[in-house]
């Protein structure tokens, strides 16, 4: 009797300790595949009955936080809660693949290690030895998310996790990004590991000048070759070939950083990212996506801004240059340039566009020798009341001081 109480006893405790490891894993892991199913057709015939607003009207969001990033002037045309730190789950993996890119030959073949083979949530489906290029590899980290193989990547790269993470963080710091900290490849939730809507834009523009990283994101589906076995992937980006526009960029999703998406979009001139964080379910996440991208084409264009300025400050120079006095210069006559404007285009409000204004402050007393290049005054570029830009007003060349020789023939061209 006692002999059926033990037993009894021992298989209730492997029940109960069962059924808490499979709590705990599925704490840790839940939902953190992209199974959740969105039917964007509908969701943007929804959208136009009820968000049917006028023009510089902006977004409802229904989100924490969401942002729009003008890539040509590297500006944020919308943002809330742009600057919060949180973490970012899978869109982690922007960073990861930049690293990757920039420090790997994407020909050599890895051997899938324990730790990488068994790594939870999101999986390319590695196991241990399983054999497979560093190509082949960052598809499956940004198509299907695979946080295994984002783990075999960070080992091949940084020698361990923790050496990759330091990798990431350099190239961060390297970035100027300020309010960002990496601890993963993968984005699956930890402590210290955080960025912002904006820098996770900054860092997803940097990543899309990389001409192979914008082909891996703008793909839908891929043959990824384990040992030499051939498996076709999808792309967990449900507005890529769904939406006009759209070329990529990543998905996310943990139980603390919720539902997350970064996308990249182009219409005509105007290319912007969107980033949406925080999400409660895929819907929702997919909704504000399309209300950012919808709004920002509806309101905004590409203005050339090099021009606008350049026509203000040559107005101001036909009439300004001849009135700056250098005393004692070889010449009586100065000649004007502008600092060249680091972003020459910027998207700007369709509303707003004519109301750029060029603010010029100068010196018209110079003492001489003056240099070449020498900054005598700057033009202040001003939207709606707000500084955008601040450029210097240079000399073009060079006026000498002058000598004894040349009073002395100032003086012979007096004598009558």
């Amino acid at each position: 009797m006692k002999n059926h109480k033990r037993i009894f006893f021992s298989k209730l405790f492997i029940l109960l300790f069962s059924i808490l490891w499979l709590s705990i894993n599925s704490i840790t892991y839940a939902n953190l595949v992209e199974d959740e199913k969105v039917d964007i057709k509908n969701i943007r015939e929804e959208q136009a009955i009820q968000t049917a607003k006028p023009i510089g009207a902006e977004p409802e969001l229904t989100v924490k936080i969401g942002l729009i990033f003008d890539r040509k002037s590297k500006t944020i045309l919308y943002e809330k809660n742009g600057q919060k730190q949180v973490p970012m789950a899978s869109t982690t993996k922007i960073m990861t693949a930049i690293v990757v890119l920039e420090n790997a030959d994407l020909k050599k073949v890895v051997t899938v290690e324990k730790k990488a083979a068994g790594t939870g949530g999101s999986r390319l489906g590695l196991k241990v030895n399983d054999k497979i290029t560093i190509h082949d590899l960052l598809y499956g980290l940004m198509l299907e998310s695979g946080n295994d193989a984002a783990v075999a990547l960070a080992i091949e790269v940084g020698g361990s996790v923790e050496g990759f993470a330091t990798l990431m963080n350099n190239k961060a710091k390297e970035m100027g990004l300020v309010n960002s900290h990496f601890v993963t490849p993968h984005g699956l939730d930890q402590e210290g590991h955080y960025t912002t809507a904006y820098e996770l834009a900054c860092m997803a523009d940097y990543a899309l000048q990389i001409p192979k990283f914008k082909e891996i994101v703008s793909t839908k589906n891929y043959n990824v070759t384990i040992n030499g076995q051939s498996r076709n992937i999808s792309n967990t980006n449900e507005l890529l070939g769904n939406l006009d526009g759209v070329y990529g960029i990543k998905t996310g999703f943990t139980n603390g950083a919720n539902r997350c998406l970064v996308t990249g979009c182009k219409r005509g001139n105007l290319d912007i990212i969107t980033v949406v964080l925080g999400a409660d379910t895929k819907k929702l996440r997919t909704e504000n996506s399309i209300k950012l991208i919808e709004y920002a084409y509806k309101n905004y264009e590409v203005v050339n801004l090099k021009e606008k300025i350049e026509e203000q400050f040559e107005k101001w120079r036909q009439l300004n240059e001849r009135r700056i006095y250098i005393n004692k210069g070889k010449s009586k006559q100065i000649q004007l340039q502008l600092q060249e404007l680091e972003y020459p285009e910027m998207a700007m409000k369709s509303t707003q566009k004519d109301n750029v204004v060029v603010e010029i402050n100068s010196l018209y007393y110079l003492e001489s020798p003056v240099k070449e290049n020498a900054v005598v005054g700057s033009a202040k570029i001003q939207l709606q009341g707000k500084t955008i830009a601040t450029l210097d007003i240079m000399t073009k060349e060079e006026i000498e001081k002058k000598d004894i020789w040349d009073y002395f023939r100032e003086f012979l061209s007096l004598v009558p």
